[in-house]
């Protein structure tokens, strides 16, 4: 007969994964995003709880004092998307090399294969 095994968690259905690193980085960006985590990581104990007060306060959109599982999907998709459209805007001045704010295929052959032709 085989020996009980320790009973492990499983992930439920649907639920979102994602892999804890150390010092929470992963949360720090999809909570706050890239740069302002970076800045938050500048900042005292005490600066850092304040400016998450802050924070906090424009996530909760109905204004009772508490944050909803609702509101913090909300605040993170923002957050998300925001991030996208700087990407973007960055990436599209990378390629749009004579500024024209078109991209020809020439320019996005040269942006991405230039050092290989």
């Amino acid at each position: 007969l085989g020996k009980p095994t320790a009973r492990q968690e499983r992930p439920r259905p649907g639920a979102a994964q994602h892999e804890d690193r150390p010092g929470f980085q992963y949360d720090h960006e999809a909570f706050l995003g890239k740069e302002e985590a970076r800045s938050f990581d500048q900042l005292s104990p005490e600066e850092s709880r304040e400016r998450l007060g802050k924070i906090v306060d424009r996530i909760d959109d109905n204004k009772d004092g508490h944050l909803t599982t609702e509101e913090l999907k909300n605040w993170i998709k923002r957050v998300q998307k925001r991030y996208i459209y700087e990407n973007v805007a960055k990436v599209w001045k990378d390629y749009d090399l004579n500024k024209d704010n078109k991209i020809a295929w020439e320019e996005y052959k040269q942006a991405t294969y230039g050092y290989y032709l």
